[in-house]
């Protein structure tokens, strides 16, 4: 299903942005599972991944929930039950069903939640059709924020795919592979930067998360930072120089970590006849050493900035390199890219107040900030300043790294 808005329309210009950005991510999604089938769609590979049909459930539920019952006079609620299955983590909101058991809900079915998208889809559009909506509204904004929530899912239904297909004995492809080009990696190159005192984070002039602001002074030392990703190549001489078997590169949680769940590469890698394969959304296929490796935690890129005797940037380090016109070209749109920074609210954070409060202050803690984007993320979702959370051991997003120094 497609939505264009109609260029005759009264509702004006900004307001036209936001229905076509609106409806135009909600099509996206199911143009995203269009190539699962209704089994693919209802599997959980694990507790930190989620069926692609919770997915679509979820962030409908999150627009009825936080739009359309609170200012849509009489809309009346598609299902009462749907709000205990697929709530997340909104403890505003009531009881919800455990995590890890998401693969257990076959009922409600695709197609129930087909239609609940297309009920919750119809009543957005009457927002915009019956003037309910104004520029700059707290309902213009809860659109806005609920349409980069549902981009967010987006890149976890495809993460979550690729964890489910790498579980399988089949090995499926979720795409036919596009034509690949041999490359070799550029050298490594290290760009300078000066430093000093400099202004980080959301300026307020475009949408930002909460957690990206207020915007505030760093003081930042002199550093360098690569020019490129770290390597799959270079990931292979970290393995054979002994990286996952050498207890002083690793921090005392990540050794741990490691011992026990016997790593010794990054996911998704499993080695066949001495040649090193990796699962992608294309399908199994041979280690290319000169693509960016992905899939490794905080605590491996940690112990591989150790081994190579440089480190990981800082958040605000790579912000700042990120903002500069001459930023490397990798810097968004392959990996999300590990830093030492820990989640942390900026001086000054205030969290919204009821449940939208809870979508990102009260995870920080015990989390690492990652920056950039990556090849799973939807267009327009990335830009300098967001803040990508993750717990150290945790690696089945698409995540890689940079140098520093």
């Amino acid at each position: 299903m497609s939505f264009v808005v109609d260029r005759a329309s009264h509702i004006p210009t900004g307001l036209g942005r936001l229905r076509s950005r609106l409806m135009t991510t909600r099509s996206r999604s199911l143009d995203l599972a269009a190539p699962l089938s209704p089994e693919d769609r209802s599997a959980q590979a694990m507790d930190d991944a989620s069926p692609t049909k919770w997915h679509l459930a979820h962030t409908t539920w999150f627009f009825e929930t936080f739009v359309l019952e609170p200012f849509l006079p009489g809309y009346e609620t598609f299902d009462p039950r749907f709000k205990y299955c697929f709530n997340s983590y909104y403890e505003s909101e009531g009881a919800r069903h455990p995590r890890p058991h998401r693969g257990l809900l076959t009922r409600p079915t695709s197609d129930e939640v087909s239609a609940f998208r297309a009920h919750v889809d119809e009543h957005l559009e009457e927002l915009f059709t019956r003037d309910l909506v104004d520029e700059g509204s707290e309902l213009a904004k809860r659109l806005e924020l609920g349409a980069h929530h549902e981009e967010q899912h987006q890149e976890l239904l495809l993460t979550d795919i690729l964890a489910l297909f790498a579980a399988s004995p089949l090995k499926p492809a979720y795409r036919v592979a596009g034509p690949r080009v041999a490359a070799s990696a550029a050298p490594l190159n290290w760009r300078s930067y000066d430093g000093g005192l400099v202004e980080i984070g959301a300026t307020g002039e475009d949408f930002s998360f909460d957690n990206e602001s207020p915007r505030h002074k760093v003081w930042l030392e002199p550093f360098v930072l690569a020019d490129r990703l770290v390597t799959a190549g270079e990931w292979l001489e970290f393995m054979r120089d002994g990286g996952y078997t050498t207890p002083t590169l690793w921090l005392a949680d990540g050794w741990a970590t490691v011992n026990q769940n016997e790593w010794r590469a990054p996911l998704y890698w499993e080695e066949r006849d001495g040649q090193w394969l990796r699962m992608t959304l294309e399908g199994l296929r041979a280690v290319d050493p000169h693509e960016p490796v992905m899939h490794v935690s905080f605590y491996e890129a940690e112990a591989f900035a150790q081994w190579s005797g440089k480190r990981l940037p800082t958040e605000f380090e790579w912000e700042f390199a990120a903002r500069d016109k001459n930023a490397p070209a990798d810097m968004f749109g392959v990996v999300w890219q590990h830093t030492r920074s820990a989640y942390a609210p900026y001086h000054g954070f205030k969290a919204a107040t009821g449940a939208l409060g809870e979508y990102n202050g009260k995870f920080m803690c015990s989390q690492q900030v990652l920056r950039g984007s990556s090849l799973a993320t939807p267009p327009g979702h990335s830009r300098a300043t967001y803040r990508n959370f993750f717990y150290p051991h945790q690696r089945w997003q698409f995540m890689g790294l940079r140098l520093a120094g």
